[in-house]
């Protein structure tokens, strides 16, 4: 570079540098011409090119600020304070006390001993049983029973199959009747009088509710006869599969070429398995047919009135008595369970069809239409068949089809049929049993889990009534404090900015 050009470029302002990088970073112009037009070497232009990219990336990349050190909000943290969070970390979370010691050292500096974890747990138990005893029950209709097995110690367990709401969660020793009789009792003095109760064939807790309740009846569970008879299905859906694959193998080996000799007892075999597998297939059909009918069209909700269901239930049993002397053990048991059950599984369908009568004298409509409107919730709300049906009654109803509907789609949800709500409350609890036997026995710290599980609100539900609610608003329809307010554990602190 010569000196002139040495002079010009120490003179150039800002602005022409800028109008410098502009342009090469539009690549108008090679950078040698741009450098003679400015009478500028090259390596000042690149270097204008560099600091002006620098910018851009500087302008436009997102802000990489450290603002991890930055406070949030403030916390008083109290001895009650922490008391929550060890009762939260405990009941909410599932956290082991080995692992709630650890997470109150690392991340409050706080340092917490299995005694004290174990103190707060047990004055809060002893709080919670208290409330639980003092709850009026009266507002429970339908009262859902059954028995959780973890270890050698059965679990009593009660719910209510509206509002989800646990009354009853006692370890026992035994689950004879006398031992469900007294907490059966219990419970009524607290006001529970179920207009009936729906649980499995334990023949303890059916005693013990003839026991304490005479005038109360227990309907039965169609959950587990229904999956009693899947499970017959499949295995004998496997048994014939089975059949049928030995059969081809032996085909197989029979069609070799290379076989030398005739092998008459092969053939016997053969013959055999074929008659096997044929009576199999027959049988696994026959009884796929016959369970299909008692779920879909006899224990049903959307059905036919209670003495067609019975007359439907009756056949069953005499075709699957037709077949018992092929399967003696299973199908004989499946045959016997459903026939000293019959009236209990089919007591549902007496309770629909006295609210369907109720709609029909409500709404001045024939009974057979409010029927065929409980039929047509069978179907997919997708389908031409439900619309086409759905059609048809509206032009034999007119303006009282609305209303007919929804009255017979509330009847419907009112008219539970098995004990599932009870069986989801078992594998939530079952979850939380193995860690926390320690407790006094067990006993204190159901009585704990179970004021949990009352009184958390839904965070969200299928049912939208749920959402935002606990199970003790459901049912008695009052609203209460937090739950750790309620054991003395609050009320909760405010965040401070």
């Amino acid at each position: 570079m010569t000196q002139s050009t040495r002079a010009a470029t120490t003179r150039l302002s800002a602005d022409q540098r800028k109008a410098i990088a502009i342009q090469g970073l539009a690549k108008a112009v090679p950078i040698s011409t741009l450098a003679v037009h400015h009478n500028v070497s090259r390596p000042l232009v690149y270097r204008q090119l560099r600091q002006a990219s620098a910018a851009l990336d500087d302008v436009f990349s997102p802000a990489q600020t450290d603002d991890t050190g930055e406070v949030l909000f403030m916390l008083p943290v109290t001895q009650r304070w922490l008391d929550q969070v060890i009762l939260a970390l405990t009941m909410v979370g599932h956290v082991s006390f080995r692992a709630t010691i650890e997470l109150m050292r690392d991340l409050f500096g706080v340092p917490t001993s299995l005694g004290t974890i174990h103190t707060v747990l047990q004055q809060a138990a002893q709080r919670a049983i208290a409330i639980n005893a003092g709850i009026d029950l009266s507002p429970i209709h339908t009262g859902l029973h059954d028995e959780l097995f973890q270890g050698p110690q059965p679990v009593l367990a009660g719910v209510d199959v509206i509002s989800t709401y646990c009354n009853l969660l006692a370890p026992e020793a035994h689950r004879d009747g006398d031992t469900w009789a007294i907490h059966l009792l219990d419970l009524h003095t607290q006001g529970l009088n179920p207009g009936y109760t729906i649980a499995d064939a334990g023949t303890g807790l059916r005693a013990g509710q003839k026991t304490a309740w005479p005038d109360t009846p227990c309907h039965g569970d169609v959950f587990h006869i229904i999956r009693q008879g899947r499970t017959l299905v499949n295995l004998w859906a496997r048994i014939a599969c089975g059949t049928c694959t030995v059969r081809e193998a032996l085909e197989t080996r029979l069609a070799n070429p290379r076989r030398r000799c005739e092998d008459s007892i092969l053939a016997a075999t053969l013959e055999g398995l074929c008659r096997d597998e044929t009576r199999a297939c027959a049988l696994a059909a026959d009884l796929r047919t016959l369970v299909q009918w008692l779920e879909r069209d006899i224990l049903s909700l959307a059905g036919p009135a209670l003495a067609t269901r019975e007359a439907l239930f009756d056949f069953v049993l005499a075709e699957l008595l037709q077949r018992e002397a092929q399967d003696p053990s299973r199908i004989g048991i499946l045959r016997r369970a459903l026939q000293n059950q019959r009236d209990d599984l089919l007591a549902f369908a007496r309770v629909l069809d006295d609210h369907l009568d109720a709609i029909a004298r409500t709404h001045d409509v024939a009974p057979e239409l409010v029927r065929a409107t409980c039929v047509l919730h069978r179907k997919p709300g997708t389908s031409a068949a439900f619309w086409q049906g759905r059609s048809s009654l509206f032009a034999r109803m007119g303006g009282k089809f609305h209303g007919v509907c929804a009255a017979v789609s509330d009847a419907m949800k009112r008219t539970p049929r098995s004990s599932s709500m009870v069986e989801n409350l078992n594998s939530r609890v079952r979850v939380c049993l193995t860690n926390r036997r320690h407790l006094n026995g067990g006993r204190a710290w159901l009585g704990l889990l179970q004021f949990v599980l009352n009184h958390r609100r839904f965070v969200r539900s299928r049912c939208a009534e749920r959402t935002g609610r606990s199970p003790r608003e459901l049912m008695s329809g009052q609203p209460h404090e937090h739950w750790l307010a309620l054991l003395g554990l609050g009320p909760l602190q405010p965040l401070q900015a």
